[in-house]
């Protein structure tokens, strides 16, 4: 049985990454020219359909794949179908329709249950039909590199042309609900790089932009150490901007400054975390929508984990990771997490 086999590999704490990369050595026989493969896999089998994947389902839909869903939620299951969406009952019926599949999940235990629990994709024997596995999830990148390994041992039920065997890619996006809605999110790809362009014109279907990040793991390190740096940043500016207010400077004059001097980023001239400074942003609307300070918190604690497995001194990941725990506790959890400027650094609304 595949479950028992993934299970079995799922309990080897610690491995070299090479050798998960080197299993896949097969791969070589590949085309590299991503158009090739513009029509290789049509059906495509989609799990987990919150904010973020239920917009990527919809621009695969548009795309013309033929999209197969799953989620706990059997409203947004009932949604879909009433759109002509096929929908099945577990992740392992899913697989059974989907040349390849894509999860998009909460956290590393959700995604670990979906590939290994009972009726996950790896459900029954040592054959699973998908031939590429994508994971979109913002996840640890042991946890990626572990389930990586397991799909690495099964075998294809389906064998199609030089493809011999499933691969899996962890391929996390940046850009929150509205470039999810517009297509135009940022992928995070690791893997082998022939599975990667073979991918791409599905990832393409629902993003802008796809970076090759290098092996298994490598998308979800990437992402984690983004989120770490946007953390960091919309901290530094929500607490350049309140000390500002505190000294006597308006934020939009402020604001101007650090836009057109050497503070300047993407928390303060895309993002700006200060009510009545910027429209469209989670600060103009009471800081709803957005990213949710506790999937920042998450994310942060993951970076945490990663920092101590290798042993690198993480001061500021640490600090960051405290405030936005805070932040959850004292009830705004659900809030963008912008919101440190005005509930962490008690900075004042901008007047009209």
């Amino acid at each position: 049985m595949a479950i028992r086999r993934a299970q079995a590999l799922l309990s080897i704490s610690k491995f070299k990454t090479s050798f998960v990369l080197g299993s896949f050595s097969r791969f070589h026989r590949f085309s590299s020219s991503s158009s090739q493969h513009s029509t290789q896999f049509q059906n495509v089998g989609f799990i987990g359909l919150g904010n973020m994947g239920s917009r990527m389902v919809n621009n695969l839909v548009k795309a013309g794949f033929n999209v197969t869903v799953h989620d706990i939620n059997r409203d947004v299951m009932k949604m879909f179908t009433e759109m002509g969406v096929s929908a099945r009952e577990t992740p392992y019926e899913v697989a059974q329709d989907s040349q390849v599949v894509i999860t998009m999940l909460p956290s590393s235990s959700h995604v670990m249950d979906v590939y290994t629990g009972t009726n996950g994709l790896l459900h029954g024997d040592n054959a699973i039909r998908p031939a590429l596995l994508i994971d979109s999830s913002t996840i640890d990148p042991q946890t990626t590199r572990k389930i990586s390994l397991a799909v690495s041992h099964c075998n294809l039920k389906y064998k199609r042309d030089n493809w011999e065997k499933p691969v899996m890619l962890d391929a996390p996006v940046s850009g929150g609900v509205l470039a999810a809605e517009a297509a135009t999110l940022t992928f995070m790809v690791g893997g082998p790089k022939v599975a990667y362009l073979a991918a791409r014109p599905i990832l393409e279907s629902m993003g802008r932009t796809s970076i090759y990040c290098g092996g298994s793991g490598n998308g979800s390190a990437a992402k984690i150490c983004n989120n770490l740096a946007m953390a960091v940043s919309m901290l530094g500016t929500s607490e350049a901007l309140a000390l500002g207010q505190s000294l006597g400077l308006s934020a939009t004059t402020l604001t101007d400054v650090l836009n057109t001097s050497s503070g300047r980023c993407w928390s303060s001239d895309k993002y700006n975390p200060v009510p009545g400074v910027m429209e469209g942003v989670p600060s103009s609307r009471d800081y709803n929508g957005g990213f949710a300070s506790k999937l920042m918190a998450k994310d942060l604690n993951l970076a945490a984990a990663s920092a101590e497995e290798v042993g690198h001194k993480s001061a500021l990941i640490s600090k960051a990771h405290e405030i936005y725990k805070k932040m959850c506790e004292d009830g705004h959890e659900t809030k963008d997490f912008s919101c440190v400027f005005r509930h962490f650094y008690n900075g004042k609304d901008e007047e009209v």
